[in-house]
């Protein structure tokens, strides 16, 4: 009896699981089936706008030539100051000045310029300088933008090939020490040089000669990348031709590499089959940092295009392009790859005792409104550049924003030159984006910079807890 029991207990018990599973298989097909009630929570976020900061400029400062001392070979010293150009918008705080301390450089005091924000708006800040010199060692006209110190930058200019010089300047405007590492890229591709790390204390400016990083480049580009505090980044180049000197500028920092390049504003006073022709009088240096690529370079007048070539770009290695034999004029030079690149165009007025050179960096799109700053120099021009597709009217106003204004049409592609006044500021506003740069030309004189972005706001970041 017992065991007849158990077996009917045994075929219950397996009967009930049977049954218990097709009801679990009959309801989730059912579940499947049927269309349930969707609930969608969105994430939570808070959009929050940072306290805006003090805006700060810091200028190159005055020309300097090294190896004057014959007891000190790797002596610097300071052959011409600096004169300044600087203001903020029209109605907003005027900037304060200060100077930098450059160790073991006597007379040398580059400006640094600071503004507080006007309540929750930043204070737009503009400032260019300029400098001029004329002896057996070194000549010719510089012209910079006071741009703000960056914790990544590149220098494309200069050379450290006979009779080329070069000196790095790095300002730490900040208060406490930047340690920055330089990448030195030349024929043999990246390299870190050993005197490629450095540290600059606060409130001052290193100097740094150019043959310490790399030697016997004809094409160098350096990259930049600064920890513990951001720094200000030049480069003063000049050249020496059989004993005469043959021009000098300071060259600019680039915030980053891009897939398109802007040069507007680059003259060319040397007219071709002249004497020295055999050398060029317009060089673009380009850089593919990291991917190989294929840039093309085109050359326009107004809104004509004057030459296009396609240039192969091997990852790490600079080329240099001779734009050709353009007559004397004022030109812009586009540059669109695949990968992002760097680049600089070289002009000079000749070849012979008392002719300069100049150094164009890339011009930064312009969104809005901006500061412009004209350095102190011979005949100044205000050159716009806009991208292909429509026209572009732009509204230059004279003194920051308070004078009179004028209204400028850039052809859909083109460029149009603006006299400007020298050490004037004027408020620059389009309805579209545009590139710009101030140029300066005269009897021995050559130089150029961008025209950068305001910086006029902080931006609103949205935070998800």
């Amino acid at each position: 009896m017992t065991t007849t029991r158990s077996r009917w207990a045994t075929s219950a018990r397996l009967a009930g699981g049977t049954v218990a599973a097709v009801a679990l298989v009959a309801g989730t097909v059912t579940a499947a089936a049927v269309t349930w009630p969707a609930h969608e929570r969105a994430p939570i976020s808070v959009v929050a706008t940072p306290a805006p900061s003090e805006s700060v400029v810091a200028c190159p400062g005055g020309l300097l030539a090294i190896g004057r001392d014959a007891t000190l070979a790797g002596s610097v010293s300071v052959v011409a100051e600096a004169t300044t150009t600087v203001g903020t918008a029209a109605g907003q705080t005027e900037p304060t000045p200060e100077v930098l301390t450059v160790p073991g450089i006597e007379g040398s005091a580059p400006a640094v310029f600071s503004a507080p924000p006007a309540g929750d708006t930043r204070t737009d800040l503009a400032a260019a300088s300029s400098a001029s010199v004329a002896a057996e060692d070194l000549s010719g006209f510089a012209a910079a933008s006071c741009a703000p110190p960056l914790l990544e930058s590149w220098i494309v200019g200069g050379a450290t090939t006979t009779g080329s010089s070069g000196l790095l300047l790095l300002a730490n405007p900040g208060s406490v020490p930047a340690t920055v590492q330089i990448t030195a890229y030349g024929a043999a591709g990246p390299q870190t040089p050993p005197a490629g790390q450095l540290v600059v204390a606060p409130g001052t400016q290193r100097v740094v000669p150019l043959a310490g990083l790399v030697r016997g480049e004809q094409s160098p580009v350096l990259h930049l990348v600064s920890t513990g505090a951001p720094v200000q980044a030049s480069l003063q180049a000049s050249i020496t031709r059989t004993l005469l000197a043959g021009g000098v500028d300071q060259v600019g920092a680039i915030i980053a590499p891009d897939t398109e390049l802007v040069f507007p504003g680059v003259a060319v006073n040397a007219p071709p089959g002249v004497e020295g022709a055999s050398d060029p009088t317009a060089v673009v240096r380009l850089l593919a940092p990291s991917t190989p690529t294929t840039a093309t370079v085109t050359v326009r007048s107004g809104d004509r295009e004057v030459a296009t070539r396609e240039v192969p770009l091997e990852a790490g290695l600079p080329l240099e392009l001779d734009l050709g034999a353009l007559a004397v004029g004022a030109y812009s030079v586009h540059v669109a790859a695949d990968a992002a690149v760097v680049g600089g165009v070289w002009t000079t007025t000749g070849f012979g005792e008392g002719d300069d050179f100049a150094w164009h960096t890339p011009a930064p799109r312009l969104d809005g409104a901006t500061l412009v700053a004209v350095a102190a120099g011979p005949s100044p021009v205000l050159t716009l550049a806009a991208p292909a597709g429509e026209a572009v009217t732009a509204t230059l106003t004279a003194d920051a924003g308070a004078g009179a204004a004028q209204q400028v049409t850039v052809p859909a592609g083109g460029t149009v030159e603006v006299d400007v006044s020298e050490g004037a500021i004027y408020r620059l506003e389009a309805a579209e984006p545009v590139h710009a740069a101030v140029g300066f030309a005269g009897d021995g004189a050559l130089a150029a910079y961008p025209v950068w972005p305001a910086d006029a706001a902080a931006s609103p970041l949205v935070v998800h807890p």
